[in-house]
């Protein structure tokens, strides 16, 4: 397993990506698209969204992470991109997938990024972690594509990881299921052992940028 510590910087830039303060989020812009494109009904999930992020505001920074891992393992299920999208792989913003109320691994994920600066985490100590994860038990060879949040409280530190799959926060050093294969934010991307000729960010993450753009236009700004 290749630790999440050791992935190396691969610099980067990203001309519309989020800035390093947080996140602000026009909430009645947000209420009301709710609205527009999923009902009346699920406009009461963006209100307890924006109540949570309000009630979390003043909290050390481990038990904001804590408050929104356990809101969105509370109000979203599980759903392959195929079964929601129609596509093969398509990334969510808040507004999706608080909408549709499921989401895939790259969606919870997205989700609590989201969340989380805009609670006042910088996000230097974010970074959406694509993995294989190990799957059918501890001796089998079988592995599939994977995203985690993780959180590092230092650039060193052994990142918590939130994970869609599980409910629990734990350091990526107990999850021996997962090996990291790069993380980014908004300001790089990290590969293990990065050099020049890693394979060229931009184009692998074309739908963070499309993603990134979604979410501005339904009331996140940076």
């Amino acid at each position: 397993m290749v630790p999440f510590l050791l992935l190396g910087l691969l610099c980067w830039e990203m001309t519309t990506a989020p800035g390093a303060s947080g996140a602000s989020i026009d909430f009645p812009r947000f209420h009301r698209l709710m609205e527009a494109r999923y009902g009346r009904e699920r406009v009461a999930v963006s209100h307890a969204w924006e109540q949570m992020l309000r009630e979390i505001e003043t909290l050390p920074e481990q038990e904001k992470i804590v408050r929104v891992n356990s809101f969105f393992h509370r109000h979203l299920s599980y759903q392959t991109d195929i079964r929601l999208w129609g596509e093969e792989d398509y990334w969510a913003t808040p507004l999706e997938s608080l909408g549709r109320g499921q989401g895939d691994c790259e969606d919870y994920a997205i989700a609590k990024y989201v969340s989380l600066r805009k609670a006042g985490i910088g996000d230097e100590r974010l970074r959406l972690i694509y993995v294989r994860a190990r799957i059918g038990g501890a001796r089998s060879t079988m592995t599939q594509a994977h995203m985690v949040l993780g959180y590092y409280p230092t650039p060193t530190a052994d990142p918590l990881l939130l994970d869609s799959l599980i409910p629990n926060i734990l350091p990526g050093s107990q999850r021996t299921d997962l090996t990291p294969v790069f993380s980014f934010n908004s300001q790089g991307l990290w590969t293990p052992g990065a050099t020049a000729s890693a394979a060229n960010p931009v184009a692998r993450l074309s739908r963070w940028r499309q993603a990134l753009e979604r979410i501005r236009q339904e009331g996140v700004t940076w």
